[in-house]
């Protein structure tokens, strides 16, 4: 129902006229109950002070955070989840710039996220003169999102709010900001004209159909296989098509890899998963089909050594037709959303489709679980301090008897290595960095993820990855949210044994040795437990997860443990020169 106020006309009449008003606030608020939208997350000033009391007043839950770039990552989780724009609200200027990151990492990864920000006066900003906060917040965002909109007038609040849900999740999903200047929100109208001016967006992200020539030609490619496999990105994961997704892999026969965010779609323990002989399949697969992921540097570009000598075809399944040849040869593209495609394929499967060849398959089976059984003793270490393995080992355990978690998952070592270790049973539950592999991603991820589903959620990080947003676990204890956080602490980045070969300060990678993050826990109210053995660290898991209670478990790791750079060390460069 449209928010109104009363406004008295033509006093010392007879009968009093009176007419009804609404202003830019209602408008805005009004809008996003009409398409759905029920949740905030945000930070309070000027000038959205009094748009989030007043949400809150309407039914809409806004959640504050102490800093918008973890407000911003929460939103863009929240859109993945959902499939609807997560929406983050900030304050003009360093508040918009502190949003804009995650703006830009939602893009990136496509998620659907909408930034809508606050912004100073247009006719002092365009000359220049000095408003407070002062920022062309528009032009700036331009760059950084799939689309940018700014609403000047009450009466154009419902287009703008439509055209920005309409682009985060049409086509390929991502980031579109929305920028509100201060004026607007106390512009008042009439409130009938304002209830007309408000619009319901319908069918924001249309089915796009594969042509059936594309779908014929990349079942014949599939179909000419020797050596097949079929790689699961996030946006199959997005997509939520996951019974014909699973319904396709499983009688295509092919050995399958599924990219971090997509592990769950099929169980990592299925017997067609080939996880654990990832570096076979991708140097000795003579086709490779791509269902909802790309051919980026989380995938070496589909070239190189990783990829070996044998040759490829590629067969890429995506809703952006741009994505086709972008670094390789693509001989079987197929455009179109992800449920759309498979259940295509699918269909012209038919009833007589020939399993991928039983050689192949053997040959990748044996060798993951080669590759298994040589990992198991590491997993079962009970050393103290703990190493990597040993550590989620006992974290894999309760994933497997909680496969209904949210595990979110960030750092070097501690994000590398839980990706191959602890299996996913269920799809969209493992949350992490994404494409642009960011650190800071772990609270807002983990309160979002606990307000969107309701589960419990498991953050695994390290230590200089919690870094960037451990304040937010005064929020998680503050809304009271079912986050278990395991602070991977190993007194630095990649390893706290680092020295500083030319003076007295600590070296740069080093933090305070000996840290007890889960003091910091304490000091709010929530529960704090250091663990010093695996066996300590299941136990505390797995109390903190059945009691619900906000918990950091500080999971003391050996300081020597961890490599430069996790495993993409290739990419730090070296100075091969020596001083004299």
């Amino acid at each position: 129902m449209l928010n109104t106020a009363t406004k008295s006309e033509a006093p010392g009449t007879e009968q009093e006229l009176t007419q009804e008003l609404t202003d830019g606030f209602h408008l805005v608020i009004d809008a996003l109950k009409l398409n759905g939208i029920n949740t905030i997350y945000g930070v309070p000033g000027i000038p959205i002070t009094d748009l989030g009391r007043m949400m809150q007043a309407e039914g809409i839950r806004v959640l504050s955070f102490r800093h918008e770039q973890n407000a911003g990552y929460a939103a863009s989780i929240a859109g993945y989840l959902t499939k609807k724009p997560g929406v983050c609200l900030t304050v003009s200027a360093p508040g918009f710039l502190n949003g804009l990151t995650a703006l830009a990492h939602a893009t990136t990864n496509c998620f659907p996220m909408i930034l809508i920000s606050g912004s100073s006066e247009r006719e002092i900003v365009d000359l220049q003169q000095g408003d407070y906060e002062e920022m062309d917040q528009l032009a700036i965002a331009k760059p950084l999102c799939k689309a940018a909109f700014r609403v000047l007038h009450a009466a154009d609040i419902g287009i703008g709010l439509a055209r920005a849900i309409r682009a985060a999740v049409s086509g390929r999903p991502g980031g579109v900001y929305l920028d509100l200047p201060a004026k607007l929100f106390g512009q008042v109208m009439d409130a009938a004209a304002g209830a007309k001016s408000l619009v319901k967006v319908i069918d924001a992200a249309p089915a796009q159909i594969p042509a059936p020539s594309a779908v014929k030609r990349a079942l014949d490619v599939l179909k000419g296989a020797k050596r097949p496999l079929i790689i699961l990105g996030k946006g199959a994961a997005y997509a939520q098509a996951d019974d014909e997704i699973r319904a396709f892999v499983e009688k295509s026969g092919a050995p399958f890899l599924q990219m971090s965010m997509a592990k769950g779609l099929l169980p990592d323990t299925h017997a067609q998963s080939a996880g654990a002989a990832r570096s076979t399949v991708l140097k000795d697969a003579d086709v490779v089909m791509l269902i909802g992921a790309r051919l980026n540097w989380l995938l070496s570009h589909g070239k190189g050594k990783t990829w070996g000598d044998a040759p490829k075809k590629f067969i890429q399944i995506d809703i952006e037709p741009k994505e086709m040849d972008s670094n390789v040869e693509i001989v079987a593209p197929v455009v179109g959303d992800i449920g759309s495609c498979v259940s295509a394929l699918l269909e012209g499967m038919g009833g007589s489709w020939s399993a991928a060849p039983a050689d192949w398959v053997n040959t990748v089976n044996k060798k993951r679980d080669d590759n298994v059984a040589k990992m198991a003793p590491k997993l079962m270490s009970n050393a103290s301090p703990m190493d990597y393995h040993g550590a989620l080992g006992a974290l894999r355990t309760i994933i497997k008897e909680r496969p209904d978690a949210i595990l979110v998952n960030e750092g070097a070592n501690t994000l590398d290595l839980a990706r191959g270790v602890i299996d996913m049973y269920k799809p969209r539950k493992r949350l992490d960095v994404g494409t642009w592999g960011v650190m800071g991603i772990g609270m807002g991820y983990s309160i979002a993820a606990a307000v969107e589903t309701g589960k419990p959620v498991l953050a695994i990080e390290g230590d200089s990855a919690f870094g960037f947003s451990g304040m937010e676990i005064e929020t998680i204890c503050r809304y009271q949210l079912p986050v278990c956080i395991v602070v991977f602490n190993n007194d630095g980045i990649y390893r706290g044994t680092d020295v500083n070969a030319g003076g007295s300060d600590p070296a740069t990678t080093v933090f305070v040795k000996g840290s007890r993050y889960d003091k910091m826990m304490e000091a709010f109210g929530g529960v704090g437990i250091n663990a010093t053995s695996p066996d300590e660290l299941k136990r505390a898991v797995n109390e903190a997860m059945d009691s619900g209670r906000p918990t950091l478990i500080n999971a003391v790791i050996d300081p020597a443990a961890g490599s430069e750079s996790g495993r993409i060390g290739n990419l730090n460069p070296q100075s091969v020169l020596k001083k004299k």
